[in-house]
């Protein structure tokens, strides 16, 4: 089996240096680790307040944060040479439900019909305490 390292530009390795990669492609298949509201590029989370200290909550601005997401997914899933529309799955973990229920106009600006299969999970927490969403994918990229 072959596998490829898929990442976003500007990515510099797994966040505080934990081994784990943003995306593998195996063939056809392209699978996302959960995908978080960080800029790579800037290095910061987006859609946090006025520059908390690393690790302390700040305030959350979740449109923002489900845009960077969104776009985080979309700019890895072209360049692996596919587009929103292969996604298939797309799990989504929120911090509180109303998260995911208030925003499913900011998903359908990247996704189209027929849209990817998605549960989404609520928990009490992310990795950092900042990020209110973060969302696994799978795609299927065929070969051209």
């Amino acid at each position: 089996m072959n596998k490829e390292l898929v990442v976003s530009p500007g990515y510099k390795g797994g966040l505080g240096g934990r081994a784990w990669s943003p995306g593998i492609r195996v063939g056809p298949w392209l699978f996302l680790s959960g995908i978080t509201s960080v800029d790579y590029r800037a290095g910061k989370t987006v859609g946090r307040g006025d520059e908390p200290a690393p690790f302390t909550q700040g305030k959350v601005d979740p449109e923002a944060q489900w845009r960077q997401v969104l776009g985080n997914i979309k700019e890895i899933v072209e360049g692996a040479g596919g587009t929103m529309a292969d996604i298939v799955l797309a799990n989504v973990y929120v911090t509180d439900m109303s998260y995911y229920y208030d925003y499913q106009w900011v998903r359908n600006e990247f996704f189209v019909e027929p849209y990817p299969v998605c549960t989404a999970i609520e928990v009490s927490g992310l990795v950092h305490p900042d990020w209110v969403l973060e969302i696994e994918v799978q795609a299927y990229i065929e070969e051209k």
